[in-house]
């Protein structure tokens, strides 16, 4: 498969390079176009205001300066190469992330918005997370990579039967333990975290006032049938997810509240 790779946490980060050699060895042709430095939680958002400025290693291998996730694959896909590359890619994969996007972290998460910039190929994109027993954002110890990079090569032999429908996002995470001691893979729904904590507020060397943001907040729902359910029984969750934000369940409700006629 022609598959384009980006993640948040810069181009030089041990989990996109993982997934990028585990990916080449399995004779995939892989490009990858991420963030030259770390944009977690960078959601999806643009650069609209200053010029981007991309640099090229080779062919295959590209870093943006200061860029965004979002960025880089919409640059990967709307005009940076030229027009022999220009439908070269049939799938995006966004990671391996350093730590989890389970639950409220999509709505934050530059992993899940670069694969959301993908959803117009013809198969759907992956975000794909390494997640440690804390479910955090960031991880700590040993970290096998290896082990997501194998469940992303088993889930793309599925994906090559062309069973899974376009135009979405596969939302990926793997419990951070040898491959050989995954229980299994659940199909999953994303759970609820509690707030997250209060900021942090600090001084700085010239006594002005600096905020650091809160930690990630605590699993609220992850109760069955939620990617932190799955999780904490040591089992690789995958939850679709998709860009429609309509809260379907609401438009009868406002329709009648507000008369609606036409």
């Amino acid at each position: 498969m022609r598959i384009l790779i980006s993640n948040d946490d810069g181009f030089h980060a041990v989990g996109i390079q993982t997934l990028a050699k585990a990916l080449r060895d399995a004779g995939h042709i892989v490009t990858i176009i991420a963030p030259d430095r770390n944009r977690s939680a960078a959601s999806s958002c643009l650069t609209l205001v200053d010029p981007l400025r991309v640099h090229r290693f080779d062919e295959y291998n590209y870093a943006v300066i200061a860029g965004t996730p979002a960025d880089c694959v919409h640059l990967a896909l709307n005009g940076l190469f030229d027009s022999k590359f220009a439908e070269r890619f049939d799938l995006v994969i966004s990671g391996i992330n350093h730590g989890a996007n389970l639950g409220d972290d999509v709505v934050y998460s530059g992993t899940v918005a670069a694969a959301l910039e993908g959803r117009h190929l013809p198969l759907p994109s992956i975000a794909v997370s390494l997640v440690g027993r804390k479910h955090s954002s960031f991880l700590d110890g040993e970290n096998y990579f290896n082990t997501a990079a194998q469940v992303v090569l088993d889930l793309l032999v599925k994906m090559e039967n062309q069973i899974f429908p376009p135009n979405h996002v596969l939302n990926v995470n793997v419990p951070n333990l040898p491959y050989s001691e995954l229980k299994g893979t659940m199909i999953t729904r994303l759970g609820e975290r509690s707030t997250a904590a209060e900021i942090v507020k600090q001084k700085d060397p010239r006594n002005a006032d600096v905020y650091w943001i809160g930690v990630t907040g605590e699993p609220l729902d992850e109760s069955y049938g939620t990617d932190f359910y799955a999780l904490n029984r040591d089992c690789v969750s995958i939850t679709p997810i998709q860009v429609d934000m309509t809260a379907h369940k609401t438009i009868a409700t406002l329709k009648g509240i507000f008369n609606e006629t036409v």
